[in-house]
């Protein structure tokens, strides 16, 4: 199939990749020449597992280009997944979905050849059927239905684990117009998931309410498992991971993101919730539980902080070690780890920082208030207090004998658990989320 991908970031970019690698011929388009210059290079314009090895596979079937028009004429598909940055309300914007749509209509005019439309951007719950439907059907000329086809598909997927969610998603949601669309859109994914994944296709609304709830679900499941993690740090003999291990074995629950350690961050989970409650204040309704799941994960970076004051409260030499919002990913935007590191150097403690992949980005996000350290163990072997704020499988590896230095008796806060054991043999060793017993046995 002759495929468009519209938009060359973070997930435009490993989806044409991913497209390509398995036959397709794609045409990705950006208006930052930048990534179109690295594509036709072969080269990933991202960073991001796995992308270059797709990038290799589809060799010759991957071009790109700033040019619109030429794209969208050659192709019989086309994937608009540019940003839907947040309003002042929290709901999503759709600027630049418009001016894409606005920008494929034009090239659609008068030719003639049937083209199917996917918004792979999350938008509002109406926008597809609304003002996306109007500007592409004023811009093209032609009906949506009999004229060109429109879907609503957003992915499924995680920065640091793109490429892997495009190859093996939980299911393929379709929001179609028409199944005409519909069967095209499939047909392309047909390709790419395995034949055993879930498609869902429903109609453009149900869609983009769809993926909204999916992501808010999970937060709830996230903050749920916070929530739980500060009662059983006032609750004597108390343990969270304890708890939520065992709330995760029953079926009608399940262990996927049940888990009790930092908030959630990154570009999508935190606003989702904030447009959901958007979207039930313009319904004239309330999304309490979608505004409660939010204040509980806003709550959490003053929690760990304030565990921190308590247990060195004369300001110290403290080690944040991952800035990222996640592991594999450079990311950094609502990261915990930052927003910790912020805050303590705020309350006078001498900030060191690590992190594998988003150091740069941290150091720009702290405007100078931390030092960066290249080698996550010298910077363990630096300080007093160390905090591990994401669960990179670097931080898995530290020896034993970083945490020993300078003479020992160093405060490890390991908020996910991912230390090796016989740390605790050398250093004082905490997991937020347990009973006050151990709190009050390190503080004194």
């Amino acid at each position: 199939m002759d495929i468009a991908v519209i938009g060359l970031g973070k997930l435009g970019a490993p989806l044409a990749a991913v497209l390509a690698s398995v036959g397709h011929r794609v045409v990705g388009v950006d208006v930052d020449p930048r990534p179109v210059a690295a594509l036709n290079a072969g080269l990933a314009p991202v960073g991001e597992p796995g992308l270059q090895a797709r990038l290799d596979l589809g060799r010759g079937r991957l071009s790109a280009t700033t040019d619109f028009a030429a794209a969208i004429r050659a192709t019989d598909l086309s994937f608009v997944i540019v940003p839907t940055p947040s309003g002042p309300d929290g709901a999503f914007s759709n600027r630049h979905v418009i001016d894409a749509v606005g920008r494929i209509g034009a090239a659609l005019r008068g030719v003639g050849r049937y083209h199917v439309v996917n918004i792979a951007a999350t938008v509002m719950p109406g926008s597809t059927g609304g003002d996306i439907r109007a500007a592409l059907e004023g811009a093209s000329g032609l009906a949506v239905g009999p004229g060109v086809g429109l879907t609503y598909n957003p992915e499924f997927i995680a920065l640091g684990s793109v490429v892997r969610d495009l190859l093996a998603p939980d299911m393929v949601l379709i929001g179609e117009g028409d199944a005409r669309a519909g069967d095209v859109l499939a047909a392309a994914y047909a390709t790419v998931v395995p034949a055993n994944t879930p498609v869902q296709r429903m109609n453009w609304v149900c869609a983009e309410l769809t993926k909204i709830a999916v992501n808010t679900f999970v937060t709830t499941k996230i903050s749920y498992a916070n929530m739980i993690a500060e009662m059983c740090e006032r609750l004597p003999g108390a343990d969270a991971e304890v708890v939520t291990r065992a709330l995760g074995r029953d079926s009608r629950i399940g262990a996927k993101y049940l888990r009790a350690a930092l908030g959630y961050g990154g570009p999508c989970f935190p606003r989702d919730n904030v447009a959901l409650a958007a979207l039930a204040r313009g319904l004239g309704l309330r999304a309490d539980v979608a505004e409660a799941t939010d204040a509980v994960n806003r709550r959490q970076v003053a929690r760990i902080v304030a565990l921190v004051a308590r247990l060195a409260p004369v300001p110290t030499r403290i080690a944040v070690l991952g800035l990222a919002y996640k592991p594999d990913t450079a990311v950094v935007d609502e990261s915990q780890g930052v927003m910790i590191a912020r805050a303590l150097a705020c309350l006078g403690h001498e900030v060191l920082v690590a992190d594998p992949l988003a150091l740069e980005g941290a150091l720009a996000a702290l405007d100078g208030r931390a030092t960066p350290y290249a080698d996550a163990a010298a910077a363990v072997a630096a300080a007093a207090v160390v905090l591990v704020a994401t669960p990179d499988r670097h931080f898995a590896a530290l020896p034993a004998g970083c945490f020993a230095a300078n003479g020992g008796g160093k405060l490890v806060l390991d908020c996910w658990g991912v230390l090796p054991a016989e740390i605790a043999e050398v250093a004082d060793v905490l997991y937020p989320g347990r009973g006050p017993a151990l709190i009050e046995a390190v503080a004194q």
